[in-house]
């Protein structure tokens, strides 16, 4: 591609493309939190489905974007001679060369142009998923004659109806149609499954499928076709339907039950005059049932109402996008980041497996996403999204693992019924380090003493164990020898899962891999395998355990005695470097607890506490700081299933970007590791012609005893693509260390590679990775997201919650103010919205400026030294705040 995919138009994330239809795998996400989930692409082919068995539009993937079945298509018949796909779905080559294209998308609408001076008309055609709540996709066609002379034409829009669970794509797709139930209403066809067709189990299904339509005056459609056998004909298809091409309109007998259902709607023939412009809406849903068509219908009828609806849905998402905004030099990158900050709320409502990409799953989102996309999640609102931390942690097992079927509802977890006994090791870390940013961005100590249930299935011992007797009817939650359903607070269960871990060793004394750790390709070294790189998390978090409870001015705690086992120092202390001492004691703790616990409590002082957990964390970091480091100037990050280390110089440098983020973050990496690491990195894993980090060097063979990922191609995927989740926690990590130069090199490499759209060819997100050409791939829906995010706010801009008070720490480059001495970022905090302004005029670097004036709505800080970080005390700043309106924060740095 010569030219850049698309260029903003605004300061609100509008952007506009020429050449977007000619790029088969590109795609729009449209919503609203019903969940109603569309993907729609440059010329209207895509999906509509609300869950894996509900899909209104063909299930796509990226390589089925082009299927006809799947395409919102638009046809103009003037006469035999003249026939017009207003989408640009057609056999007729000839014809759609002649279209000049043009698009403009924004916050979850999109809008197609086409203009055809052969044909004399231009089409507008908008899309949008109601932010109301609705469960429908708007589509609306303005046709506007550009030629001289009147044109008199009849407009038909086609409208495939799949209507039925995405497992039918293949499994007994015809079958399942004869299932369904077609009517045909004055304003388009509804389809009602007369069975949920489930070979285990079959069920009634009330839902419905329907697609009405009306003129811009709220008039029906002359005729409608119900089946796609009638609207195509026997020698035609959705690109040439005869019902269009040879102006047929539809057979009075016609069957339609039993086929593959179609929502064709041929309206009256209209003519325009030079200049003029007709529109016609059609409405695409899926209801519960079909009783609330006729009121949905009614609610979208006229080009007002849907002007009304597109103006609330454009301001939702924009509210959305700017909870957290940046004001920076760089307009591109302030619109780029105003996409990224919606794209957690994106992957709530589309899981992991709704938009083409995301072809691997049925649904819903993994345990890893609950915690990461809390992340951003708590910046913005920690009081609302108490309630769903806590319910979180209903996922929890009592071996430290946890499930890995989560339901559509806040706190759902499900037994998993695929036969596959699995845990992944990384898994138990991320919810503290979630708790931890409430905790800091709220002061709410008290979230510590909420009580949570155990989740509860046949998995046993992390997987090693099957509970032959456990049916499904014991609700999934773990119970006392008595019978009741067991509650332990919070803190119980943080300590369960990082102490469970700590004793959860192979033979080199670092935490066992079993099925995986973050990178869910490292799946072939479950027995003997270890993760060097997230024991480093685990260590971290015994170490944030251990201050929380400092700051907490808890003196005592209340923990299930079974736990008592895992706090050894409190009896009999371990010696932590017998690694085969620790994997028995652990043992004995699965015994206490596997099938039931005696639901007894042990009173134990926090200073116990803090002093059992801080020998462990201390422990485990100079392990990991000794043992792991190679002479080659970099850390180990992993085992393979022989029991062997990963990475070296095995022939070949073997270095992988995680092995080096985790002990950089967790403070274990010295200062002249760290300068030895990031060499390193920058000479194996930095990509000199596409600027960006690879996740890891080529190892040049399979690694059967590794995981499936170095059987990948080399350079996509988890086989050394540039995974922006790692190098963003990279950056992260870089600047935690006070590496800020060096962060931002790392972090700017991702946007550029985003925003440079003739390699990317993506529009504006950050997406799960880029592969070995620079290409986005896996748009929108990724847990990076949440981390740039949370990276900017936290670490760059240094605007962040310290137990409750607020701390501004900016770790900013000379780079960032080069065309401006100022910069700014909004957020919230406490409930007040904040704008806080750097200044900057003597364009110094992190490390050699300091704050030397702060002010809160014109008010000075008083200061006891000029640092390069300001304390603002919680009553202080609520003193200084107002709780409506914008609160403006100046800070002169020099």
């Amino acid at each position: 591609m010569e030219e850049p995919l698309w260029q903003f138009s605004d300061n609100r994330g509008t952007f506009i493309s020429e050449n977007a239809h000619k790029i088969n795998a590109l795609y729009f996400p449209l919503a609203n939190s019903y969940p109603f989930m569309s993907s729609i692409t440059p010329d209207l082919h895509g999906d509509i489905k609300t869950d894996n068995n509900h899909f209104l539009l063909e299930p796509v993937s990226r390589l089925d974007l082009s299927n006809s079945r799947s395409s919102r298509n638009f046809w103009i018949y003037i006469n035999p001679r003249r026939i017009w796909s207003a989408t640009g779905t057609s056999k007729d080559i000839n014809t759609i060369r002649r279209d000049k294209f043009s698009l403009e998308a924004g916050l979850l609408w999109h809008k197609v142009t086409r203009r055809n001076k052969n044909i004399g008309l231009e089409a507008k055609i908008t899309s949008f998923v109601p932010a109301s709540n609705e469960p429908v996709e708007i589509m609306r066609v303005t046709l506007t004659n550009i030629s001289r002379r009147k044109i008199r034409f009849t407009a038909t829009s086609a409208i495939p109806i799949f209507g039925r669970s995405a497992n039918r794509l293949r499994d007994h797709r015809h079958v399942s149609s004869l299932l369904n139930r077609v009517r045909i209403d004055k304003n388009g066809v509804i389809v009602t499954g007369s069975l949920f067709f489930d070979e285990s189990g079959h069920s009634k299904d009330p839902v419905s499928y329907f697609v009405l339509g009306t003129d811009e005056k709220s008039r029906s459609p002359q005729y409608i076709y119900a089946s796609q056998e009638e609207f195509c004909g026997e020698a035609g298809d959705l690109e040439t339907p005869e019902a269009v091409f040879k102006n047929m309109p539809p057979g009075q007998n016609y069957r339609i039950q039993g086929k593959e259902a179609i929502g064709a709607l041929r309206f009256k023939p209209a003519t325009l005059s030079p200049g003029k412009s007709c529109s016609y809406i059609i409405i695409m849903g899926i209801a519960k049932d079909n009783k609330g068509t006729s009121s949905i219908l009614k609610k979208f009828n006229t080009n007002e109402k849907i002007e009304d609806s597109l103006r609330q849905t454009k301001s939702f998402w924009q509210e959305k996008s700017g909870s957290i905004s940046v004001d920076t030099s760089d307009k591109t990158f302030d619109n780029w980041f105003g996409w990224v900050n919606i794209q957690p709320v994106l992957r709530k409502i589309f899981g992991c497996s709704f938009l083409p990409d995301f072809d691997y799953g049925k649904g819903g989102r993994g345990w890893r996403d609950l915690w990461q996309d809390c992340l951003s999640l708590t910046l913005l609102e920690p009081q609302s999204v108490r309630p769903l931390l806590v319910s979180n942690f209903s996922g929890v097992r009592i071996d430290g693992s946890n499930a890995t079927v989560i339901g559509a509802k806040p706190g759902e977890f499900i037994a998993d019924r695929n036969g596959i006994s699995r845990v992944w090791m990384d898994h138990g870390a991320w919810p503290l380090i979630t708790t931890h940013l409430y905790i800091n961005q709220s002061g709410d100590f008290r979230i510590l003493l909420e009580e949570a249930p155990y989740f509860r299935d046949r998995q046993l011992s992390r997987s090693s164990l099957i509970d032959r007797g456990w049916e499904e009817s014991d609700a999934n939650k773990l119970k006392t020898k008595s019978g009741k359903t067991y509650l332990g607070s919070i803190l119980e269960h943080l300590l369960v899962e990082n102490l469970v871990q700590f004793f959860n060793v192979g033979s080199h004394n670092s935490i066992r891999l079993e099925g995986a750790d973050w990178n869910d390709g490292l799946d072939m070294a479950a027995s003997y395998g270890e993760s060097v790189a997230f024991s480093c998390l685990y260590a971290q978090n015994l170490k944030a355990i251990c201050e929380i409870l400092e700051r907490s001015g808890l003196k005592k705690v209340a923990l299930m005695k079974e736990l008592l086992l895992l706090l050894d120092t409190l009896a009999k202390p371990l010696d932590y470097e017998n690694a085969a001492a620790k994997r028995k004691l652990l043992e004995k703790y699965f015994s206490a607890v596997n099938q039931c616990v005696r639901g007894k409590k042990a009173t134990i002082s926090v200073e116990s506490l803090i002093n059992d957990i801080g020998k462990k964390a201390d422990w485990l970091s100079r392990h990991i700081c000794k043992k792991e480091w190679l002479k080659e100037g970099f850390f180990n990050g992993y085992y393979n299933d022989g029991g062997k280390r990963l990475e070296g110089i095995k022939g070949i440098v073997r270095m992988t970007l995680t092995g080096q983020v985790f002990p950089l973050m967790s403070g274990i990496a010295t200062g002249a590791q760290i300068k030895s690491l990031l060499a390193n990195v920058k000479k194996h894993l930095r990509d000199t012609v596409l600027g960006g980090f690879r996740l890891n060097t080529d190892f040049k063979s399979d690694q059967l005893n590794m995981g499936r990922a170095f059987s990948f191609i080399y350079g996509d995927k988890e086989n050394g693509a540039f995974f922006n989740h790692m190098a963003v926690m990279f950056g992260y990590a870089l600047y935690k260390r006070g590496f800020a130069k060096e962060g931002f090199e790392v972090l700017n490499s991702i946007y550029r590679m985003a925003i440079n759209s003739k390699k990317s060819r993506i529009y504006p997100c950050l997406p799960e990775y880029f592969n070995n050409e620079g290409r986005g791939m896996y748009a929108y829906l990724t847990g990076s997201a949440s981390w740039m995010v949370f990276t900017f706010l936290t670490e760059v801009f240094g605007v962040k919650g310290s137990y409750g008070d607020l701390m501004i720490e900016p770790k900013l480059t000379a780079v960032q103010f080069k065309d401006s001495d100022g910069i700014a970022v909004k957020t919230s905090f406490l409930k007040r919205n904040l704008e806080i302004r750097f200044m900057n005029k003597g364009r110094k670097d992190f490390g050699s400026y300091r704050i030397c004036l702060a002010k809160i709505n014109g008010s000075t800080i008083e200061q006891r030294n000029e640092t390069s970080s300001i304390l603002i005390l919680r009553r202080n700043f609520l003193s200084l705040t107002r709780a409506s309106g914008k609160n403006i924060i100046e800070i002169t740095l020099d």
